[in-house]
């Protein structure tokens, strides 16, 4: 169940207004490649690359189909096959659909540079299971594929009309020689259409001998934007074209899928009028929340509640009632929305349900109004100005999904005009949570005193924010067994892959989400961690932080760094000595790696020492606190990265006076 079903069912509509026409007489229904087109012709400027997709043709035709819709889907693609890892790639083509679906035309041929021609159809077609996500996967074993080969495929079937905003991606991971999107309809339609990033503007046409037209994208000599670079997000970067219906000429109807049309409709779904029975089932269930005069302690209580209390099922049927959804303890969507709206109008705390998308698959676009961008649901606190995720179980205000934050969203807050209570909006940023929220504080002890070839090393690691919560729900899901074997896969980061001797956890479980860091406090033997030479000791002192993170980029690096959220770490070193030991190489402490932006710094890694009475003191903080940094920073931004990975290398001497 998506939140713009509404949308979908008036588009629908919108469309059965027309002339009749067959919806077996769509356009290319007898579309199919060229059976003597079996010459290979690379351009030169492609003849040594890798793989190479020589033409896509993808075209979309919408028609009427007895009292309802069908829209018609196919996709033509030759790509060239220049080497042993693109042979490897594509000895598999999987079926972009599932095979229940109304598929019309499915086949699969491969032309060698001999000119042998070898056909697939329905019947080469095999099935594959991931057991681990329980999804089968459709595909064609494909034989005969080898350098210099080129694989075509063509692929057509009928599906649900698609109006209401749509994203089609014209650039991939490798060339495109010439790439073309068609859209085909009814005439008395018009769509909206928005081209980005250097992709051409569609071009509509309108036959003299047709109740159709057609919009028309075309690109040629596209570069690959492969998606392969740490730390960026490709899908913001590529060439993309949207377009959503937005008037219907027969029945004068305009901007059809507005968001100001979206948000009437969608408020009054979250906020029916609730009757006698529903009212005092809300407050029934309130008066089991405990109450605080904290807004956010308030907040996080009502959210543990539901949490506990329902269970979100992408699929459950729409319940009669409140009363329904608490009695059946499961919810689709649009349920949880409702029981969360009833139950902050009852504790009367001012909120805004905010829809966006995932920024790293459909990133929100704020200039071009598609329901496309409107398939997650956040709810704002403007009171705490924090968000929380309604569905997601796992976690607790003030954190929520960070692939919906740093990204744009509809935000739907309540207006009451002339007595009557209506749903208004505006696009607005998601803030993320700041780096003081994730923020992880080390403190590490290395006594020698007792055995110069066996210091005692103590550890204790308090997880802030994001890092926590990746920990925190684990104790309330696995057994007591699973829960000890996790840890300890964990804990072997921080001791080197020593035994510990001792393991303590705190604020476990998910009562401390959002509220408490995630403590790990550890001990075990340092003696691995010490290698003699001659009179002296080396010891790798830099690995007691933890394995960390390096960043290499072999080739160019093309796209600005977009990290996950805010995030940063406070560490502390002592290194206790017995007297007529000393220390030499302490000067590898001392590093100052930083990226500045706007004369601020941003990000970095600052460390250094001091050394008293046998002690070394070593002190680092590493920080991003910001998201995004641009390509021409890459570089600074990388040191920062790699500054905490040659920490981890540190070795420093320990001699006998």
């Amino acid at each position: 169940m998506n939140y713009t079903n509404l949308s979908k069912l008036t588009a629908i509509v919108a469309l059965l207004f027309t002339v009749s026409v067959n919806a077996q007489d769509f356009t290319f229904q007898n579309y199919h490649w060229e059976d003597k087109n079996t010459v290979i012709d690379i351009p030169a400027q492609y003849k040594d690359e890798k793989e190479v997709v020589l033409s896509r043709v993808v075209k979309i035709e919408l028609a009427t189909k007895g009292k309802g819709a069908a829209q018609y889907y196919m996709v033509h693609e030759r790509t060239y096959i220049n080497s042993n890892d693109a042979v490897e790639r594509n000895n598999k083509v999987y079926i972009p659909f599932k095979m229940n679906e109304s598929v019309i035309e499915t086949k699969v041929r491969v032309i060698q540079q001999n000119g042998k021609v070898t056909l697939f159809d329905k019947k080469d077609i095999k099935e594959e299971v991931d057991e681990e996500k329980q999804l089968k996967y459709n595909y064609f074993a494909i034989t005969g594929l080898e350098k210099g080969s080129v694989i075509e495929k063509i692929f057509m079937l009928e599906e649900f009309p698609e109006l209401d905003g749509k994203t089609m991606r014209m650039q991939s991971s490798v060339p495109i020689v010439s790439n073309e999107f068609q859209l085909i309809y009814p005439r008395h339609l018009k769509f909206k259409t928005k081209s980005s990033n250097g992709l051409p503007e569609a071009v509509e046409e309108t036959a003299a001998d047709t109740l159709k037209k057609t919009l028309t994208v075309k690109d040629n000599n596209i570069a690959a934007l492969e998606d392969d670079e740490k730390y960026s997000n490709r899908d913001v970067y590529l060439k993309l074209f949207r377009y959503k219906l937005d008037e219907n000429f027969y029945t004068g109807a305009k901007n059809i899928n507005s968001y100001a049309k979206f948000t009437s409709n969608f408020y009054d779904r979250i906020n029916p009028v609730l009757d006698k029975k529903d009212l005092k089932t809300i407050t029934d269930f309130c008066s089991q929340i405990p109450k605080t005069s904290d807004t956010q302690a308030q907040i996080w209580n009502i959210e543990n509640k539901i949490k506990k209390t329902i269970s979100f099922n992408l699929y459950a049927e729409n319940a009669e009632s409140i009363a329904a959804i608490l009695k059946g303890k499961q919810a689709n969507k649009i349920d949880l929305l409702k029981l969360y709206s009833a139950v902050f109008r009852e504790f009367k705390i001012e909120n805004k349900l905010v829809l966006t998308s995932n920024r790293f698959e459909i990133p929100f676009e704020k200039d071009f109004e598609s329901y496309e961008n409107l398939d997650e649901a956040l709810f704002y606190f403007p009171a705490i100005k924090k968000y929380l995720t309604p569905s997601e179980i796992e976690y607790r205000i003030p954190l929520f999904p960070d692939n919906l934050g740093n990204n744009n969203g509809l935000f739907i807050s309540e207006k009451v005009f002339g007595g009557v209570s209506m749903g208004v909006s505006e696009i607005n940023f998601i803030e993320l949570p700041g780096v003081e929220i994730t923020t992880d504080y080390m403190v590490i002890t290395a006594d020698f005193t007792e055995d110069l070839e066996n210091p005692k090393i103590t550890t204790s690691i308090d997880f802030g924010g994001y890092t926590a919560m990746s920990f925190q729900p684990i104790k309330d899901f696995t057994s007591a067994e699973q829960y000890q074997t996790i840890l300890k896969s964990i804990a072997e980061n921080y001791t080197n892959n020593t035994e510990y001797s001792s393991l303590k956890t705190e604020n476990d479980g998910v009562e401390n989400i959002g509220k408490k860091p995630f403590v790990m406090k550890l001990t075990f033997d340092g003696k691995d961690l010490l290698q003699k030479a001659g009179g002296n000791y080396l010891f790798s002192v830099g690995k007691l932080i933890g394995s960390q993170m390096e960043l290499y980029q072999e080739n160019k690096r093309t796209l600005p760094v977009e990290i996950d959220h805010p995030h940063a770490y406070q560490r502390t070193l002592k290194i206790i000595l017995p007297k007529g030991v000393t220390a030499k190489n302490l000067e590898k402490f001392n590093m100052n790696f930083k990226t500045d932006l706007n004369n601020k710094t941003e990000a970095g890694f600052v460390s250094s020492y001091t050394e008293k009475d046998g002690v070394i003191t070593v002190t680092n903080t590493e920080f991003y606190n910001v998201v995004n940094y641009p390509l021409e920073k890459f570089n600074e931004y990388k040191d920062v990265i790699n500054a905490a990975a040659d920490f981890n290398k540190i070795v420093i001497m320990l001699t006998k006076s």
